[in-house]
């Protein structure tokens, strides 16, 4: 073999093994996820866990569902962790992810002030306690940042035959905050907001606030996880990712997840296909 010819073939090796090599020297991975994963602590319970098992650490994004899906578009991220089941859905269908898979579920509620002047208390339907709110002209926060909670706030309110759009900048208030904020701003206000279950059980901001409308159906909240596809993002950390992807469906992050408590109550329910057992 000539010399070029040698050299050619050497630089050919190294750029095959450069992706590997990179990987296990820089063992975590950049996970973009929902502000109420980062906001009700699950992370800070779950991660130790997944590190010590595999050496691998993980960093959060934690941002609104449709930042988050911009962020791994932009192959900013290598795996996506959310909870608006259309929009995963998309992703993957367009290449951006490998697979979608259930990881947990809990609800969405709405909340107020405790005098309730829109009279939402008793209201099982949450399309009746939103048109309640509307009529009423009562304040209401919404997050207004594309996030999965927000997403859900719209739906619900198309359910109601209510145009929010017209009432922006009056009753109907817009962060384009995260949950956390967007509670603290209702509390400020004395306004209603919708938020899912896990922020508010670790919201301390509760004071002259409570959960006004609960259990309609139409409230579930599932969370899933995707790994960034390597043929949209080459540099995609696909081996490292894809084991943070295992661990949280099978039954070492399921149980984890089901062990996540704030007051004895539980935050998120695991529900991965086969993870539970």
């Amino acid at each position: 073999m000539t010399l070029w010819r040698y050299c050619l073939a050497l630089v050919a090796a190294l750029a095959l093994a450069l992706p590997q090599a990179t990987e296990a020297a820089e063992r975590y991975i950049t996970v973009a996820s929902t502000t109420s994963t980062e906001a009700s602590g699950l992370f800070e319970h779950l991660l130790p866990g997944f590190t010590e098992q595999t050496g691998i650490e993980v960093r959060v994004v934690a941002v609104g569902t449709g930042q988050a899906l911009k962020l791994a578009r932009s192959c900013d991220a290598d795996v996506l962790f959310v909870h608006h089941k259309p929009s995963e859905e998309i992703f993957v269908a367009e290449a951006f992810g490998v697979a979608r898979h259930d990881v947990m579920y809990n609800d969405f509620v709405v909340v107020g002030p405790e005098a309730d002047p829109a009279g939402l208390r008793g209201k099982g339907d949450v399309a009746e306690a939103l048109a309640a709110i509307a009529a009423a002209e009562a304040p209401f926060a919404s997050r207004g940042d594309d996030s999965g909670t927000h997403k859900k706030e719209r739906a619900l309110w198309a359910a109601a035959g209510i145009d929010v759009g017209a009432a922006s900048g009056t009753w109907y208030r817009e962060t384009g905050s995260g949950m956390g904020a967007t509670l603290n701003t209702a509390a400020a206000m004395g306004a209603y907001a919708l938020t899912d279950r896990g922020t508010w059980l670790a919201f301390r901001n509760k004071a002259g606030m409570a959960v006004l409308s609960e259990g309609d159906p139409r409230l579930f909240n599932q969370y899933g996880v995707i790994l960034v596809s390597e043929a949209k993002c080459p540099y995609t950390k696909s081996e490292s990712g894809q084991a943070f992807v295992d661990w949280l469906i099978a039954p070492a992050g399921q149980q984890a997840i089901a062990a996540f408590e704030l007051g004895g109550q539980q935050l998120f329910f695991p529900n991965a296909a086969g993870g539970g057992s």
